[in-house]
């Protein structure tokens, strides 16, 4: 989807949690937190790229007033150091919509941020009013095939148990859309927290995504708010089976399984975000 025209309202640092986390913020109405996944940030700069909201900004702002946080660690949310859990995660995203004063927000996430967005319902239901989980159930599953690939992906090898940049590197080297998306990504954190940060970025993302986060599918069932499932028919990482078996965890849940779709952000996706959102979110209150 080509972007046109940016309707961002800008950015800026929120403090909350003990750090200042990095907020772009668009449009108007309902407030809708959005939270990106591993790799990219909320940088414009991203616009295009097929696992970035960034590409649908402005289509997400023309219903919701979009609120869009920089992961801690990542983009230009500084972590001043430590391992970053998604617990971690979520207790950002909580500590953001205390410190705007945001009465039960949606929450859409895609990948990683699909995930913290489940956490912070598991953890504090009564928090949001409508979620949107895209593709971000798989390690939810203790034997999920993803722990391997993330070794694989940010360490080296499917037994890795340290992080590794630089065999990460090398691994992006194997086709031209992934030696472009590692370059994008490797500017976009370099240019927000300083030369060489991406290292760091890869590091904090290891430990988080290469074993379990401590929930599984059952733990769904603590989330009292509306809940979309949302995955494609030939994601990698999260499969239609495992998609199932969350739905029928949620007390109440929606399924919809995108076709002919692997683990991105389409265009489909996001209709699917934004009729859900519309049509359960409204009933929160």
């Amino acid at each position: 989807m080509k972007v046109q025209g940016h309707v961002q309202t800008g950015s800026r640092a929120v403090h909350a949690n003990g750090i200042d986390i990095n907020v772009v913020q668009a449009g108007a109405g309902e407030p809708l937190v959005l939270l990106h996944g591993g790799m990219v940030s909320t940088n414009p700069t991203w616009a295009g790229a097929p696992i970035a909201y960034a590409t649908y900004m402005d289509q997400l702002a023309e219903h919701f007033h979009v609120v869009a946080p920089d992961t801690r660690g990542g983009g230009r949310t500084v972590h001043p150091g430590g391992t970053v859990t998604f617990d971690l995660l979520a207790e950002d995203v909580l500590a953001l919509i205390d410190a705007l004063g945001l009465a039960r927000p949606l929450i859409a996430g895609f990948s990683e941020g699909a995930l913290t967005a489940a956490i912070v319902g598991i953890r504090s239901p009564g928090s949001v009013g409508a979620i949107v989980s895209h593709a971000g159930y798989d390690m939810l599953n203790p034997q999920a095939r993803s722990f391997q690939m993330m070794r694989q992906m940010l360490g080296g090898s499917p037994a890795a148990d340290e992080p590794d940049p630089d065999a990460a590197a090398r691994l992006f080297e194997h086709s031209d859309q992934m030696r472009a998306m590692f370059e994008l990504m490797r500017a976009d954190e370099d240019e927000g927290q300083g030369e060489g940060h991406w290292k760091e970025y890869l590091r904090l993302g290891f430990h988080r995504t290469t074993r379990s986060p401590g929930y599984i599918f059952d733990d769904l069932g603590k989330i009292t708010a509306p809940t979309l499932i949302l995955v494609g028919d030939r994601d990698d990482f999260c499969s239609v089976e495992e998609a199932v078996t969350a739905y029928r965890a949620l007390p109440d849940g929606e399924l919809a399984v995108l076709p002919d779709t692997g683990h991105l952000i389409t265009a489909a996706a996001i209709a699917a975000t934004v009729e859900f959102l519309a049509r359960r979110g409204a009933t929160r209150r």
